[in-house]
């Protein structure tokens, strides 16, 4: 009975991983990491969010559910709406996460992607899309597009493996400043925020 209850938690703590080294398998241009997003990451991520806003959270990428979850200890599930590309991980988010508006679709397309919530404004948006994956043009245009969907002064967040911003400075749309850079995740991450220049 003992062992199989360390089996069963074992389990569960490994659950997140091997779904994530599937879908590095199944889709290695889709994932950006060689484990899912540390627990303390995530927390540093969902930091952004104003939990006293009205306005819904964005997230996008959420992989295995890592910073989906820090999210849902700041805003309840219905204030979230999160897309993500992989449909494996969009199955497993719809029933970990109930009542999270989870849609499985691309994040380089919002304006099709996000359908009847397309000219929804959003308090911040969480990303852990895979940049250094993209073209940079791809990855500018992305940051551009995102900023017009939330407040005003309000950040996008992006997780980053590289040692410089996965997104070119460009002054006269965003600023770019660096949040944390967090050891305690594998690899080390560096998280960076982008808010609409004045």
């Amino acid at each position: 009975m003992v062992v199989q209850l360390v089996k069963k938690k074992i389990g569960k703590r490994f659950d997140g991983e091997l779904k994530f080294v599937r879908g590095m398998i199944e889709g290695p241009k889709q994932v950006g990491a060689i484990l899912p997003t540390s627990a303390v990451t995530a927390k540093v991520m969902a930091s952004v969010i104003d939990p006293q806003s009205t306005l819904p959270v964005l997230e996008l990428g959420p992989g295995t559910g890592a910073i989906t979850k820090a999210i849902l200890k700041l805003v309840a599930p219905e204030r979230l709406t999160s897309i993500e590309f992989s449909t494996p991980f969009f199955q497993h988010l719809s029933s970990t996460f109930p009542g999270v508006n989870f849609i499985n679709g691309d994040a380089f397309d919002l304006e099709t992607t996000l359908g009847p919530q397309k000219d929804q404004q959003f308090d911040c948006v969480v990303s852990a899309i895979p940049l250094l994956n993209f073209p940079m043009q791809q990855r500018i245009e992305l940051i551009e597009d995102i900023l017009t969907r939330i407040a005003p002064g309000r950040p996008v967040v992006q997780i980053s493996y590289g040692p410089i911003s996965p997104v070119a400075a460009k002054p006269e749309s965003y600023t770019i400043r660096r949040l944390d850079f967090v050891v305690r995740n594998i690899p080390p991450a560096q998280i960076w925020t982008y808010t609409k220049s004045a």
